[in-house]
């Protein structure tokens, strides 16, 4: 059974075998990482990131995937970017879909997000499924967005608003 858990720092050795065990997987779906990023102090570092907050998908104990919002701004924005990544050998199970709908509850309920972001390369049809599952709604295209798997890529824009109150301590109208 697989469970969704905060990141800890203590994670890096099991994220760093994870990442690796994964590399070619990814490749079609993330910017190129210098051999650093697939050592444990690199992953150390990524954890030790103060703006960014991490979860863990594990299967007794293993790492089977990673789910991060990052460009946390809070305010009258209240916004959040989402990206995210599941072990080749754990896909098309629903696990994905599930993880991002508790981020999503916890961006709601932790951090008073008004709404969370992400983006795929545009052959990236299971990601896609994955947010529209999770109630994302498709609202444009970025032309040449990131550099992946060699090349500018553009990215289908998703986003899903979590709700239309005013932002945490702003008196309600």
């Amino acid at each position: 059974m697989t469970t969704l858990r905060p990141a800890e720092l203590s994670d890096a050795p099991a994220l760093a075998a994870a990442l690796v065990r994964n590399r070619e997987h990814m490749r079609p779906w993330e910017p190129w990482r210098p051999e650093s990023f697939y050592t444990v102090a690199g992953q150390e570092e990524r954890l030790a990131d103060p703006d960014a907050r991490r979860w863990l998908c594990c299967d007794e104990g293993r790492v089977v995937g990673q789910f991060v919002l990052t460009g946390i701004v809070l305010g009258p924005l209240c916004s959040a970017n989402l990206g995210y990544w599941v072990d080749a050998e754990y896909t098309g199970r629903g696990l994905a879909t599930r993880s991002v709908e508790e981020i999503c509850r916890t961006g709601l309920d932790e951090l008073g997000l008004h709404r969370i972001e992400a983006g795929t390369v545009l052959h990236n049809h299971a990601s896609q499924r994955v947010l529209t599952k999770a109630g994302f709604e498709e609202f444009g295209v970025a032309p040449r967005f990131l550099h992946i798997d060699g090349a500018w890529r553009d990215h289908r824009l998703f986003q899903r608003i979590l709700h239309d109150g005013p932002p945490p301590g702003v008196p309600g109208r």
